[in-house]
Order: structure tokens, then sequence, then C-alpha cells
């Protein structure tokens, strides 16, 4: 996207080293937001970064573990003093560890729940408190939280991982209300991606065969798209996209959605 839809706005996303977040700093870059990456690759976040600086914004990198509040406090804290202002938070980083329900394993669902629920819960509570009015960044703002298209179907294979993204959406409803109610001038909204050629979206398709749910890794690939009326997987673009809008002030009076970006397959 061209247009300098977000001049000026100060942006942190979390998971943006790489794949879907690496992607939607690119675009907050490129709509004229400056952009801070944070992640637990701090070194890859580094070279995201660096391509970030070529758009002629101001961008850097933070050590970040979602799950960590000390880490999340710092984190908003060099954001702020490193970009002089902080406006838009991008919930980004997120696990998925595929399994059948009967061979579910308590650690598994215990670290995607503290990855995809208390990090995106940890992440709006500092959003909110820096972004409103008495904050430290104190000018509103915009939350944009990243569910899944998983949240809104049932697919066999990905029942904790399902789980968490719906906990994801609730979160960013209540979280919505609360932000209106109380006058923090913060908009609150999630987002379905849809199955993206991802490492990790490669490595579902993996999984599915494993499990014995399709012959082959094509044909993993290829019943999700027979489920998807647009006839394609989702691109790491169409997502980063999609948050530029809600972020923007086209999408000023929006908040507490969820916005499905899926090719309809959550229809």
């Amino acid at each position: 996207m061209e247009n300098k839809y977000l001049l000026g706005r100060k942006a942190f996303v979390t998971g943006g080293a790489r794949g879907i977040g690496a992607s939607i700093a690119q675009a907050l870059a490129q709509a004229g937001a400056d952009v801070v990456i944070g992640d637990i690759l701090l070194d890859l976040a580094k070279e995201t970064a660096n391509e970030l600086a070529k758009s002629g914004v101001k961008t850097s990198a933070v050590q970040l573990d979602v799950t960590d509040d000390v880490q999340w406090e710092n984190a908003i804290s060099q954001v702020i003093q490193q970009l002089g202002g902080f406006d838009i938070l991008i919930n980004n980083a997120g696990i998925e560890v595929t399994s059948l329900v009967a061979n579910i394993k308590a650690e598994d669902l215990r670290h995607m729940c503290d990855v995809n629920i208390v990090g995106v819960g940890l992440g709006m509570k500092h959003a909110f408190l820096n972004m409103q009015p008495n904050g430290a960044a104190g000018k509103g703002g915009v939350v944009i939280n990243i569910s899944s298209v998983a949240a809104t179907i049932a697919f066999p294979a990905i029942a904790g991982y399902s789980a968490t993204k719906s906990a994801v959406d609730r979160l960013t409803r209540v979280a919505a209300m609360e932000a209106g109610k109380l006058g923090y001038g913060v908009r609150v909204n999630c987002i379905y991606p849809g199955l993206i050629p991802t490492e990790m979206g490669m490595q579902l398709a993996n999984d599915i065969v494993r499990n014995q749910l399709a012959p082959d890794f094509n044909a993993a690939v290829n019943s999700v798209v027979e489920q998807t009326p647009l006839g394609r997987l989702a691109t790491v673009e169409d997502i980063a996209n999609a948050t530029v809008f809600l972020c923007s002030d086209n999408a000023s009076f929006i908040t507490g959605v969820g916005l499905s970006v899926d090719g309809g397959m959550g229809m």
C-alpha cells in the first residue's frame, strides 16, 4: 500500500521477525508508521528492522517473550523512548502445536495458552496503560490481535490451537468494550487469517499428513483450498493490508470486531 495512511503513527509488532508479523511490519512502514519489532528471535528481528528502515521510517527491534510481564513493560518503555510515542500494537506472536484430541499433551496446551492467550492479554494490558489519557504515550490508539480462521471452523488436529485463538476473539471484544466505556481512546479488533504458506502453515500441512488425515502434503493443502470459496491460500500481504486498514482512520468507527481474511473459509 503506497498511501501514507499511518504517517506519524508509532507501532509495535510482536512476533515481527518473520512470517505474518514481518509482512505486517513492512506494510505499516510503507503506510508511514514508525515500527519497533518485538520478538524472542532478536537477531532475526534486527535484520527485519533493517529492511524496514529502507522505507525511510524509524525502526528498531527489542527482545520480547510475550509471556513475561516484565519484558512487556521494558519493551513498551523502549518503544516510547525510541519512537517518541506509541499508538499501534499488533499482537501477532503465536504458536501452533498440532495434535489429535486423543493425543493432547498437557505441556503443549499450556505452552499455547501462555503464548497465544496470556501474551495477547499482557499486550493489551500494557497498550491500555500507556495509550490511555494518563499513560506515558497518552494519545489513544489501536490494538490488533491476530486470531485465526481456526477460531471459526472445526478443523481436525488443531483443537488446542483453535481454543486459544477463540480466546483471542473473546479477549478482543471484552477489551474493546472496556476501552470504550473507560474512555481510553483505544480501538481493539482482531483478524482471522486463513491458512498461509508460511513456515507455520506448511508445518501444519505436514502434521496433517503425519496424523493420517491426508495421504500427502499436496492433498493436505488442497483440502484447505477446496474449503475456501476464493479457491486459494491466503498470503501474508492479504493479512498485512487488512491490518493497515484497521489501524487507519478509515476504520475510526470500528472496534470489537473480528475481521475474517480467509477467502470465505470460515463463513
